[in-house]
């Protein structure tokens, strides 16, 4: 993190209030030179009455302030513990993220190296995320100049902020420097938990990131989870890892199967972090993380079935799945010995999910294009001929979501499925009942029993299976 803006040989002041004028004169009356916002840190060139005359060096500008608006700091080792004490009133303030910053860079200017430890760091990146997070919400025009002013302060101090456009919408991210150097130097449980949730943080990942790089990133958030000692935290702490493990074990497991190598393991250990969480201990802030880790693993839940052999097929119907153009999967249909219909796709084939009608007409696939993205394919037969349709998660654009086969309908031409999607932040679960030539919904409920015909009809292995119950 740099700091090199806070020198130890010159007397410094730190801004305390947003919107300080910096004088060309010591009197109100005089020119604004600039306008300083909290955080801002000045050199101190002197006294005029109840005036500073300080310069800026951010600016390139000199000029006075008044000496009640700013606090003046010194830099020597003697003064460490007093920075540090501001620092940590300030670290869960809000609003005061900037100046908070500006304390914790001059702790690190000031303190001895040998006793520097993480508290700083972890200070630091607590904050940054903090502004962070309120720089991706929707503020008020005067609260959004306020804010564009903090991160240019904090950026002063070597604070980077990343930006990521997702559907028309920017998400502002902290780059986890200080985080990172939590991690490197000796640090508490709860230290440790705190950098490894903000540094596997999925809603800020570079969405330009290939799929190599997309699946090395991956393996690495689940290894840093893996390093948190969870002996040592209390309960609500171990819930939030658990269910950030169960979503990113859960990408893992969707890479790991996009390659075509055995997902199972990593389903599993997501499967497992999900079922660890108690869920009636929750915090009413951890219901989304709760809900998003349960999508996630919802989508990749069939890669912990075996996948059925693929034998020659003479009158059921069954799917195969062979490579189609480089990276792609294609699905075939087959019955009575014949090629029924065909289709392909640059996801995963989830060939363990395959379910047939009784009368043998339809049958139904689950397939994942993307991370937390999981459809359902319904191969039917339409007259002479075969179709496929595909459901995905809800006929608006969520973000991550799944829809599955939940059951047939017997004698009519019905069918059963369950949905559950995040869409502009928050989640739906639905069940309902669909008519398999069009795939509309004639009725849904946000339980299974308050539905009868789906509670009457479900499929027992997907009652026993889906994490849709949960």
């Amino acid at each position: 993190m740099a700091v090199s803006m806070l020198a130890a040989t010159v007397a410094l002041a730190i801004v305390t209030q947003d919107q300080l004028p910096l004088r060309a004169a010591p009197r109100e009356s005089a020119q604004a030179q600039a306008v300083l916002w909290q955080g801002d840190a000045l050199e101190v060139r002197g006294t005029r009455g109840d005036f500073l005359q300080v310069y800026d060096h951010r600016r390139e500008r000199a000029g006075y302030v008044r000496a009640a608006r700013v606090r003046q700091v010194d830099l020597q080792p003697a003064a460490a513990p007093e920075l540090l004490a501001v620092m940590r009133f300030l670290r869960d303030t809000p609003g005061a993220e900037a100046l908070g910053i500006s304390y914790g860079a001059a702790y690190l200017k000031a303190a001895a190296p040998q006793a520097i430890d993480a508290e700083p760091f972890d200070a630091i990146g607590s904050m940054a995320e903090r502004l962070a997070a309120r720089a991706s919400s929707k503020l008020a025009p005067q609260a959004e100049t306020a804010l564009a002013a903090h991160l240019e302060v904090v950026a002063s101090y070597g604070v980077a902020m990343r930006s990521y456009e997702n559907d028309g919408k920017v998400r502002v991210c902290y780059d986890g420097d200080a985080f990172r150097r939590v991690l490197a130097v000796a640090a508490s449980a709860e230290q440790r938990y705190r950098a490894a949730l903000a540094l596997s943080n999925g809603a800020c990942i570079d969405p330009a990131l290939g799929v190599v790089q997309r699946a090395e990133y991956d393996r690495w958030r689940a290894e840093l989870l893996d390093t948190v000692d969870m002996a040592r935290l209390p309960e609500h702490m171990k819930h939030r890892i658990h269910m950030r493990r169960a979503a990113v074990w859960s990408s893992v497991a969707f890479q790991r199967a996009r390659k075509g190598e055995d997902a199972s393991q990593a389903a599993g250990r997501a499967e497992q972090a999900l079922a660890a969480v108690n869920k009636s201990e929750l915090a009413d802030e951890d219901s989304s993380a709760y809900a998003e880790a349960g999508v996630r693993l919802g989508a990749v839940r069939w890669a912990l079935e075996p996948v059925p052999a693929q034998g020659k097929v003479v009158t059921q119907l069954a799917v195969t799945a062979a490579p189609g153009r480089p990276g792609e999967t294609c699905v075939t249909l087959q019955g009575g010995g014949k090629q029924l219909a065909s289709r392909c796709t640059w996801g995963v084939a989830w060939m363990a999910s395959a379910r047939v009608h009784p009368q043998g007409s339809a049958l139904a696939l689950a397939v994942q294009p993307l991370d937390g993205w999981r459809e359902m394919w319904l191969f039917r037969r339409q007259g002479e001929s075969w179709v496929v349709d595909v459901l995905p998660p809800a006929s608006s654009d969520p973000d991550i979501g799944y829809s599955e086969f939940a059951g047939w309908v017997p004698g009519t031409a019905k069918m059963l499925a369950a949905r559950e999607i995040r869409a502009e932040g928050k989640f739906r679960r639905s069940f309902e009942l669909l008519d398999m030539a069009t795939l509309a919904t004639e009725r849904g409920a946000d339980r299974p029993e308050s539905l009868s015909t789906f509670y009457k009809w479900q499929d027992p292995a997907w009652k026993r299976q889906t994490v849709s119950l949960r």
